[in-house]
């Protein structure tokens, strides 16, 4: 938290509202840099290639490329940030929380309201940034920025709702309360896979809390989170003297080389007070040893490796339904994605010819922009090669392919959307994490055996299973070991619910009305003398 003692001089005045208040537009003297090519025909008020840094875009002293994963063509060029450039963006970010923790809530609800209403209206220019540098299907990049943009509304509201308690003691003189107050500034890692989501999760709790930011996004996707930077303070603002403050929102974009020493400084900065990060495992791991020497307080939802188990008494279409939903959105490649399929014996044939029918008929690959697309690139060619390994290595102990199985005719990144039977326990893809249009079928014949299977694992995100068995439904999503279960449902995220894991999976949750406590402090006040 950051403490009074560091504060001293924070006075947490209410922002005036004025045209002399920090919301206005600041004192920026140069033109930014806007993307030079390869997002042709979108708004250039959205192409942003600087840093974002206490409201004024600035470049750094070097560009890193990003690419369009379906053709490989360069998108721009980004500003690279290092420590020096992170450093002065924590200051920033430190800064204006001096004054942003002080606003009443009620006006920061109003001014995340109106950040969420500016993602509604650019919705199609913010989605279609997303397709070229995710490679994600533009239907599903208009659906995430709708996602996304629905966390601002729901934490503009649960801005008014931190509420704390008066306790009752055993003193006649005495009155016990409980405040809560803002953890301080929050350094934020994002990835790549849901751009635009993935950020406004974290700093739409943030801000609601009075917390400013320090936004590090994935090197893959840095034009989501600028242009989130753009329409924060879009030109619709300044013409009613409002918009989210300078120093606020913070974005510092940097390349796959430098972002290891930009995430060290992030977490070893004594100016930051809380980081929350979404990412792989190996990744979350590293970062909590650079913080466990100044104990900062950390959120973190890294990998999964979901089961999908569909039991004898299912509805094999709902079933396959929910698995199409599971597996193949973004093409494979979210944290919840269905990466086990355990399918009982009675229905397992019948379960896997319907699989294999709908993979067939309803998935097509393509680049994201053609309409007809439902599966779009893989983020590089590293994630290629992963599938194809784990793929390769089912085969080789005694897998068959039943359709898919190698890479598409389209190009590098792109693969076929795969379904494989007869897997054991001891092949890669029924204990790694794939992140790719792979789905990997194992038999079983008990509820038992499936729930062990199911936890074996040293992850917990999510998990999904498929039943008509009241007893049952209640013993197993009680008995699995994840933070998030699909009972009879293969798409489970929603703002207003808790989304975490448990296990190596992760810290705390995000969304619903228990993200904002991830971006607050307990403060005990003894009243005596009464």
């Amino acid at each position: 938290m950051a403490t009074c003692l560091r504060l001293r001089s924070c006075r947490a005045p209410r922002l005036p509202p004025a045209p002399a208040a920090r919301g206005l537009r600041p004192r920026c003297s140069a033109q930014p840099r806007r993307s030079a090519g390869g997002l042709a025909g979108l708004s250039a008020a959205l192409l942003r290639t600087d840093r974002f840094v206490d409201g004024c875009w600035l470049p750094a002293a070097a560009a890193f490329p990003v690419h369009d994963p379906a053709s490989g063509a360069e998108l721009g060029l980004v500003a690279d940030c290092g420590v020096p450039e992170t450093r002065a963006a924590v200051r920033a970010a430190y800064e204006a929380f001096c004054s942003w923790r002080g606003v009443s809530a009620k006006e920061r609800s109003s001014l995340l309201r109106k950040w969420y209403d500016l993602m509604i209206q650019n919705k199609d220019d913010l989605a279609k940034i997303i397709t070229a540098e995710s490679g994600k299907p533009l239907k599903e990049a208009q659906g995430e920025v709708v996602y996304a943009a629905l966390f601002l509304e729901w934490f503009s509201e649960e801005a008014r709702r931190i509420y704390g308690d008066v306790i009752c003691t055993p003193a006649r003189d005495r009155r016990a309360l409980v405040l809560k107050q803002p953890v301080g500034v929050a350094a934020v890692i994002t990835p790549w896979n849901f751009p635009s989501a993935m950020i406004t999760r974290k700093v739409g709790a943030a801000l609601a809390a009075g917390c400013t930011v320090v936004v590090k996004p994935a090197e893959h996707t840095p034009f989501s989170a600028l242009a989130l930077a753009e329409v924060s303070l879009s030109p619709m603002f300044l013409a009613n003297q409002a918009g989210i403050p300078p120093g606020v929102y913070n974005v510092i974009p940097c390349s796959r080389k430098k972002a290891k020493e930009v995430g060290e400084a992030l977490c070893t900065d004594p100016l930051v007070s809380k980081i929350s990060f979404t990412g792989s495992t190996a990744t979350g791991k590293i970062l909590l040893h650079h913080v466990a020497g100044s104990v900062k307080r950390v959120s973190m939802e890294l990998g999964g490796h979901a089961p999908f188990i569909v039991f004898d008494s299912a509805n094999v279409d709902q079933a396959v339904a929910g698995a199409m939903a599971s597996k193949f959105r973004n093409s494979g490649q979210t944290c919840v994605c269905s990466n086990r399929f355990l399918v009982q014996r009675g229905i397992h044939d019948s379960f896997v010819k319907k699989f294999a029918e709908a993979i067939k008929t309803n998935l097509h690959v393509g680049n994201g922009f053609e309409e007809r697309t439902t599966q779009g690139p893989l983020i590089d060619e590293k994630a290629v090669e992963k599938v194809e390994k784990h793929v390769s290595d089912a085969v080789s102990k005694g897998a068959t392919v039943v359709t898919g199985g190698k890479r598409h005719q389209l190009g590098k990144n792109f693969f076929e959307p795969t379904l494989l039977s007869n897997v054991t326990r001891d092949m890669l893809c029924s204990h790694e994490e794939t992140f790719g249009p792979l789905a990997p079928v194992i038999k079983f014949d008990t509820e038992d055996e499936a729930v062990a299977i199911a936890n074996a694992a040293d992850v917990g995100l999510a998990g999904y299973f498929y039943s008509q068995d009241p007893a049952q439904i209640w013993r197993v999503a009680e008995r699995l070991e994840v933070g998030m279960v699909g009972v009879n449902e293969g798409l489970i995220s929603s703002v207003e619910c808790p989304f975490g894991g448990v296990k190596q999976s992760g810290l705390g949750r995000e969304g619903s009305k228990y993200g904002i406590d991830e971006y607050l402090e307990l403060k005990y006040v003894c009243f005596g003398g009464l």
